[in-house]
């Protein structure tokens, strides 16, 4: 339980673009505060200026935050109130932060969230692809052959699958995405409650043209939003299509794991499901 004389730690979300997002609870706690736990303290300094406050700040980033767990639980014991903000949305998603709130709370500090903006909701209540679930995987990672695979191990789920991703990488993730999940329904929401926001809709090779004819479509941060598996899975049975595709492919030496994957890009379900299938008929050629 925590010392009802000891200090809170309030979580606030600030705007992801549109400063006219930012609720007035949480300006008032940022005015009260006693301190604020910036990402970047010198890009957070324009928020604070926009709203005429003046409030100390401390920088809380990737690179020093187990070291300031230390130094704000002692000014929580104190009895200072403290606001934890990241550069743009809601701290600890795809942000720094989550250290510290784990340590604080383990500590028996008290943490408040005061909600508001965050990119990966807001996309989602736009973008039309289904939101009852979903799996949010954050920064995709920047090396290819990583990148891969990671959307591998993701391409069974039938929940739509949610990312964040930079201009710099959006032509090479649209490629894997291509590459790994086939021709499955693609959202892509640019620039979100910023001047130019834009959601695209297409397969990953339909938006990676366009991006390609238009190169303002692949400026400024990106969630991306994909459909999640088919829920047609391979029957026991599988269909004559199916086993037609299956068994060209084994007849060509292409491996039962590639085979597989190629089969659910082409016809959709899973691959483990084609994989069991393509073994069935592997075997069944060995008898």
């Amino acid at each position: 339980m925590s010392d009802a004389s000891m200090g809170i730690l309030y979580v606030v979300a600030t705007p992801i673009g549109n400063l006219e997002d930012l609720s007035a609870r949480a300006i008032r706690l940022l005015g009260e505060v006693a301190l604020i736990a910036a990402e970047d303290t010198r890009h957070s300094a324009r928020l604070l200026r926009h709203l005429g406050l003046s409030v100390p700040m401390l920088s809380l980033h990737e690179h020093n935050e187990s070291a300031r767990v230390d130094q704000l639980a002692e000014r929580l014991a104190a009895g200072v109130d403290i606001a934890l903000i990241s550069d743009a949305g809601t701290p600890l998603i795809s942000d720094p932060g989550f250290v510290l709130v784990r340590e604080l709370r383990r500590r028996g500090h008290r943490i408040v969230p005061v909600p508001g903006p965050c990119a990966l909701v807001a996309a989602l209540s736009a973008g039309g692809l289904p939101t009852d679930r979903f799996l949010f995987s954050g920064f995709l990672p920047a090396k290819g052959s990583a990148r891969r695979a990671r959307l591998e191990a993701l391409a069974d789920h039938a929940e739509t699958l949610v990312f964040y991703e930079s201009p710099h990488r959006i032509l090479a993730t649209l490629k894997d995405l291509g590459t790994t999940l086939g021709d499955r329904d693609l959202v892509l929401g640019r620039e979100l409650t910023k001047t130019f926001e834009t959601f695209l809709e297409g397969t990953a090779a339909q938006l990676l043209a366009r991006m390609e004819e238009d190169p303002d479509q692949a400026r400024g941060e990106f969630v991306i939003m994909v459909a999640g598996i088919p829920k047609a899975d391979a029957p026991d049975g599988a269909t004559v299509e199916a086993d037609a595709l299956l068994g060209a492919l084994l007849a060509e030496a292409v491996g039962i794991k590639q085979a597989a994957a190629v089969t659910s890009r082409v016809l959709g379900g899973s691959k483990k499901a084609w994989y069991a299938r393509a073994q069935t008929l592997k075997d069944a050629q060995r008898d």
